[in-house]
């Protein structure tokens, strides 16, 4: 929906796909050259609302703080929040924006860092912020059925975007608490891959640690190897097939918990619970 007059340009694109009912969800994205002293507000929202500013100046006044930006800010409009903002008089600001909503919108911004006490930041030079901004645009305007699957990918590339300014340096963890997580990492990679070929090796080379540091971290913060929480996690993962799906084998349960060898799989079963994986089938099912 463009709309130019001389100095002044304004585009919008909605969602093609309406969706109200998701957990986090694009309404629309747009983009505007304003005129000299365009002023919008005050008013409230009952979205979030993000701004970049890509030329000119202009003034954002959020619950009555004022925060004077220049090309290069973002600013971020909360629901239920009042705010105006106001072009400069001399230098008209454009921007693009993206709107978006749903019960999750909360805590992603929150994780970005975005805060109501701070609803302004400046992205890098460099940051992709505003290509991703026009992304979503063109990809509304495309219309394409897949139109909103993308717009929710940009949208949380904006947000990660958002969190490595926001957040900086602050995000790196202190000494004392990088051990701690790597091995939140690390238990978090065996969760989701225990039923992969894992090896430790590979996985202390893919979060980008030295084997022999993070196996000393994780037996110092868990108290086993990584070698064993992993056959433990495998076991247990078992023990719940061999109670939910008595429609699987031994051999298929095995395998599905990342343990191709069925032998080896039975004797550590038998190892860490004191019966063979059929025993403990026949008297959970008994």
């Amino acid at each position: 929906m463009p709309e130019e007059t001389e100095g002044f340009s304004y585009s919008v694109a909605p969602n093609p796909v309406y969706d109200d009912k998701g957990m986090l969800y694009v309404l629309f994205a747009g983009e505007s050259q304003t005129l000299p002293e365009h002023r919008i507000g005050p008013k409230i929202y009952d979205y979030f609302l993000l701004h970049v500013v890509e030329r000119g100046r202009g003034a954002f006044v959020h619950e009555g703080q004022t925060y004077e930006l220049e090309a290069g800010d973002a600013f971020l409009i909360r629901p239920g929040r009042l705010v105006s903002y106001v072009s400069d008089r001399g230098a008209p600001w454009s921007y693009r924006w993206i709107a978006f909503a749903g019960p999750l919108a909360e805590d992603a911004v929150r994780t970005a860092g975005l805060t109501a006490q701070h609803p302004v930041f400046r992205p890098s030079g460099e940051s992709d912020i505003p290509s991703l901004l026009n992304d979503t645009l063109e990809v509304f305007r495309s219309r394409r059925a897949g139109a909103h699957l993308a717009s929710l990918g940009y949208l949380h590339l904006i947000l990660a975007a958002a969190e490595d300014v926001v957040r900086g340096e602050s995000a790196v963890p202190a000494a004392d608490t990088a051990g701690s997580l790597a091995v939140k990492q690390m238990i978090r990679y065996m969760t989701d891959q225990y039923a992969h070929p894992v090896s430790i090796e590979d996985m202390c080379h893919s979060l980008g640690y030295n084997r022999a540091y993070l196996s000393r971290m994780f037996k110092k913060e868990t108290g086993v190897a990584p070698v064993t929480y992993l056959l433990r996690l495998r076991i247990d993962k078992a023990r719940g097939l061999l109670r939910e799906r008595p429609d699987l084998s031994v051999q298929q349960i095995a395998a599905s918990v990342g343990l191709t060898d069925p032998l080896y799989f039975s004797r550590q079963f038998q190892r860490l619970h004191g019966q063979a994986p059929t025993a403990y089938r026949e008297s959970v099912l008994r």
